[in-house]
């Protein structure tokens, strides 16, 4: 009865390992579905937060990389609903903040007043708004560090390192 189940548990293991090729092949970000329950205009929010933290130059910025993306999934999916209420909590603070110092908002502002209200937001007493800054900036950075752009281009990420010279005649 055991070789059975065995039998069985080791047919099934294989037919998952057959099918996983052609099953994980097939994702795309539309398929993946919506990665946060944030509106519209807050993901634009993000995006430009990112963008200002790391922007684009003669490479890639965040934003253009989809970084914001990679924060609003990786705060949806793996931090808790603490950090998730410091995400939104941080996003009004910061529409806050700039409609006080500039009466506008954030995304209206050009890049050195995005950079000093990120900052205020980095040095601020309020703890929600500094969590949030220190939250995003920290995602940010893993989120650009982790990308396909700078894995390939700028680390120069080989998958395998080595080469494999099946015909060579072995010495000994």
């Amino acid at each position: 009865m055991q070789r059975r189940n065995a039998i069985k548990n080791l047919s099934l293991a294989f037919g998952g390992l057959v099918a996983l090729p052609s099953w994980a092949s097939g994702w795309t970000p539309e398929s993946i579905g919506k990665s946060s329950n944030l509106s519209y205009n807050d993901e634009t929010l993000l995006a430009e937060i990112v963008e200002t933290i790391i922007p684009e130059t003669s490479t890639p910025g965040a934003k253009s990389l989809k970084v914001h993306q990679f924060a609003m999934r990786m705060i949806n999916d793996c931090y808790g609903e603490a950090a998730q209420k410091t995400l939104k909590d941080g996003l009004k603070n910061l529409e806050d903040l700039a409609g006080q110092t500039y009466q506008k908002s954030f995304t209206a502002c050009d890049a050195t007043q995005r950079k000093s209200l990120f900052n205020k937001m980095l040095e601020s007493s309020d703890n929600t708004s500094k969590q949030f800054a220190n939250m995003v900036k920290r995602l940010t950075i893993q989120g650009y560090t982790n990308s396909e752009y700078y894995m390939v281009n700028v680390v120069k990420f080989n998958m395998a390192p080595g080469f494999y010279h099946g015909c060579v005649p072995v010495k000994s």
